[in-house]
């Protein structure tokens, strides 16, 4: 948030990492493209942009938002040097646009994941004023770890962000970045076409 923003530039931060809830895991409302320039407004600390970005128009759009920088995370999911399980990988290559959807709000901790069956169990249980808050605990605590180290398709808790959809293959995690930043120099460029 912005707020958040101004209180760790006055507590001495280096930089921002300005994080729209398109991202996984852990979320906020807001999205990336409407926080992250209010949050370069907000400070003058190099800024980060997160959510949503995993291609070079993503990069490209971050920089056009002021951010002079990206955080990426549901691409490097399937970097081939990236340790989650196999089901883990095959999950985000076969999700779609709408493979995702974020549980825990009941809570106060909101989550972005795929979709799956302990996903749909959780967000029924979040809405079943039968079931605890205690209870809603401990049906999520460890299901992470079901996910990256057991792949357990339908026990596991798979984060990811939105940009999952787009994400088609497994690379070295060295050409992923060379991708993104090649491609986002090349939008870059032809930014200028949109302008008179």
């Amino acid at each position: 948030s912005v707020g958040m923003a101004k209180l760790v530039t006055k507590a001495g931060a280096a930089a921002i990492i300005a994080e729209g809830g398109e991202s996984g895991g852990h979320v906020g409302d807001l999205t990336t493209m409407v926080l992250v320039p209010q949050v370069c407004d907000a400070t003058p600390l190099p800024v980060l942009a997160a959510g949503g970005i995993g291609d070079g128009r993503g990069v490209a759009a971050a920089f056009m938002l002021g951010a002079q920088g990206v955080q990426v995370g549901t691409r490097f999911l399937v970097a081939e040097e990236c340790g989650v399980h196999p089901n883990y990988k095959k999950k985000v290559l076969k999700a779609n646009d709408i493979a995702t959807m974020v549980t825990g709000k009941r809570l106060g901790h909101p989550v972005r994941s795929l979709k799956t069956s302990f996903a749909r169990a959780y967000l029924k249980a979040e809405y079943d004023s039968s079931v605890s808050d205690e209870a809603l605990e401990a049906m999520g605590t460890g299901a992470l770890r079901l996910a990256v180290v057991e792949g357990d398709l339908q026990n596991g808790c798979f984060l990811a962000g939105e940009i999952a959809g787009m994400v088609r293959r497994e690379q070295p995690a060295a050409e992923i970045i060379r991708e993104m930043f090649t491609e986002a120099e090349d939008v870059l460029k032809g930014a200028g076409r949109w302008v008179r």
